[in-house]
């Protein structure tokens, strides 16, 4: 009988690490991935569903009074007698109103209360923090939602985006059925939405488009937008909005989808767009009604993510406040099991990791003194956010749910409130003190436009953080998250914003000569790697690549220094921090839709830029985890 051969480090960091793992596991039938990140938020979702039964059953309570509406929605969600009973009746009165829509004056007489319902008009729009002056809000537009993933999917020989659609399309007849259309109006709305939606595709940005999100930043005036949206009256819907105060200047997000919104909007494509809005609010809406159509309504996203069955039922009423109630949600998460002494612990390392960097920035061979000098002003300016915030923010006193409403009802109102809040952020200062991620939710993040790193409670834990691991496993786990995060403010996007948030050029023209040149050596280190029979886009990848890069380097320089150092725990927790086993069809949806190289080429692709992989583990040129020297890249 032949021995099984065993995966040599030297050859595949993280097969080495977790094999043995990857070859048992089983991946949830109601989830597209296990390991990592999943496994901790499955942790998270047992105890935090846990307590809302008990909350509901009166067992147990909190102070946080912006609990008490989640669990109302939470019991909306159980009550499936209820909502089998209403069926799709909830839902009638909106659809009808969207129905009555004949003409582009009718759009643009109800256009701002059908919106506040949760149609989609033919522009999406918002309030968010200026890119040129984060102390201010912008309003921003932006094309429409498409019904496929991404642009690349409407492409000619794409086959999975031409399954993709007929799922869709077998979907959206089934749910039509429950209307009150007749089977010729349910045939014709139908064809017509995916008619617009192929219009649509052809106008909007590409995954790959978004990724650099520094050229959203295009400034309009309200005029000139106003005329290139034209039938729809953007200045109507903004004087319901705020009267005679109109914004003077539009962010436009998409300039291409903006500029030529008449190639899917205009007088003859009216019915088109109609019956698409009807169609895309009728399936969105099936969450909230009987779980018959519930079930049907998420067959486009189970086929997409490879998910064989929906969560159970106490699962999906989690799942709904937990998003919906996000902020509360997260701070009793926090509360209840986030303890001082690690958020004390984790905060020095953050503080440890800004110094190291800055001590890098300063050797830094590329950057010029003054640059370097910016550089460090950024890094000493940098916000620490940790574990969940001390308050709930105020929206969420406004979303009351009422025990008589519906399901449907109940959801209705808590977007409209949603929705006016952010517009009514327009003319109000930024408030710095947001989180961008609640308490509960495993993962991190760095937002540029407030120079912010956000580490929610719920990631500091194993493997990537606890008190009991050794320094060199925190720092392979957390500590190269914490860098990564703070290398975002030094990516490809990050680096053209100051200290202060704003969109401004702090380098000089050599130094950001060579960045990009580093970044595209980044890209090219990734681009085209065949996976899962897919291909890696090093375009879109490179922000996180470069970030992964960051951290690694500035865990590293801190392991020289660490007492009892172990760079066998470092470089293993850094593959277990990545472990992940997903379905096929989710893998190619990350490849086409995600910022993020896929985990396996996050384990082993950035140790191979550092001499200490090489020392640690003697691997050489016969060894497959190797790269030449002047291969390696090491940009901060």
């Amino acid at each position: 009988m032949n021995e099984e051969v065993k995966v040599r480090i030297q050859d595949d960091l993280y097969e080495a690490v977790n094999g043995e793992w990857l070859k048992t596991a089983e991946i949830p039938a109601d989830r597209p991935t296990t390991g990592g990140f999943a496994d901790l938020d499955q942790g998270v979702e047992k105890l935090l569903m846990a307590d809302f039964k008990a909350f509901s059953n009166g067992e147990k309570t909190t102070d946080i009074k912006e609990i008490e509406p989640a669990v109302e929605l939470y019991k909306k969600v159980l009550d499936t007698d209820r909502r089998n009973a209403e069926g799709l009746e909830p839902a009638l009165k909106a659809l009808k109103k969207i129905k009555a829509l004949k003409t582009v004056d009718d759009l643009n007489k109800n256009a701002y209360k059908l919106s506040m319902l949760g149609m989609e008009l033919p522009l999406q729009f918002g309030v968010e923090a200026d890119m040129k002056d984060a102390r201010v809000n912008s309003f921003v537009v932006l094309g429409p939602s498409t019904i496929l993933p991404d642009t690349s999917y409407y492409e000619e020989g794409n086959a999975a985006g031409k399954q993709l659609l007929e799922v869709y399309k077998e979907m959206a007849k089934q749910v039509l059925a429950y209307t009150p259309l007749s089977k010729r109006d349910q045939k014709v709305f139908l064809e017509d939405t995916l008619a617009f939606d192929q219009l649509v595709a052809t106008k909007v940005k590409s995954q790959l488009e978004w990724a650099e999100y520094t050229k959203c930043y295009n400034p309009m005036s309200l005029d000139e937008v106003s005329e290139f949206v034209k039938p729809f009256d953007l200045k109507g819907f903004l004087q319901t909005q705020y009267k005679d105060k109109l914004p003077e200047t539009i962010i436009v997000y998409d300039p291409k989808a903006i500029k030529e919104m008449n190639g899917y909007f205009n007088i003859d494509t009216f019915s088109l767009y109609a019956h698409w809005a009807y169609v895309q609010f009728l399936v969105k809406s099936t969450a909230y009604l009987s779980t018959d159509l519930a079930t049907l309504g998420k067959t486009f996203r189970r086929t997409l993510m490879g998910i064989q069955s929906d969560p159970t039922i106490e699962k999906q009423a989690y799942q709904l406040v937990g998003r919906v109630f996000s902020e509360p949600v997260g701070v009793y998460y926090g509360r209840t099991y986030f303890g001082e002494e690690a958020k004390k612990d984790v905060v020095k390392l953050v503080k440890n990791i800004i110094a190291t960097y800055k001590r890098r920035v300063k050797k830094n061979t590329f950057l010029e003194e003054q640059t370097k000098e910016k550089a460090i002003l950024k890094l000493n300016k940098i916000v620490i956010k940790m574990g969940y915030p001390n308050s709930v923010n105020k929206v969420y006193k406004k979303m009351t749910v009422s025990k008589d409403d519906s399901l449907f009802d109940a959801m209705q109102k808590i977007n409209a409130v949603l929705a006016k809040d952010n517009l009514d952020k327009l003319y109000k200062p930024v408030d710095r003190k947001e989180w961008a991620m609640p308490g509960h939710l495993v993962n991190a993040c760095y937002n540029p436009s407030s120079n912010d790193i956000t580490f929610p409670a719920a990631i500091l834990q194993k493997p990537f953080y606890s008190i009991n691991q050794t320094p060199s496993q925190n720092l392979g786990g957390i500590g190269a998250v914490i860098g990564h995060e703070i290398s975002h403010a030094f990516d490809n996007n990050g680096a053209q914003f100051d200290e202060n948030g704003n969109l401004v050029n702090w380098w000089t023209e050599k130094d950001y000569s060579e960045f990009q040149k580093l970044t595209q050596a980044m890209i090219e280190q990734f681009d085209g790697i065949e996976y899962c029979g897919g291909k890696v886009n090093g375009k879109l990848v490179v922000s996180e690549n470069i970030a992964d890069n960051g951290g690694v380097a500035v865990t590293l320089e801190i392991m020289k220094r660490t007492p009892n150092k172990n760079y066998e725990e470092y470089f293993t927790n850094w593959a277990k921090v990545w472990c992940m086993k997903a379905k096929e069809q989710y893998i190619l949806y990350l490849l086409s839709n995600d910022v993020h190289s896929p985990a396996k080429l996050r384990a082993n692709i950035p140790p191979r830029n550092f001499s200490e992989w090489y020392k640690t583990f003697g691997v050489t040129k016969k060894d497959k985890m190797y790269i030449p020297k002047d291969k390696r890249i090491i940009i901060w």
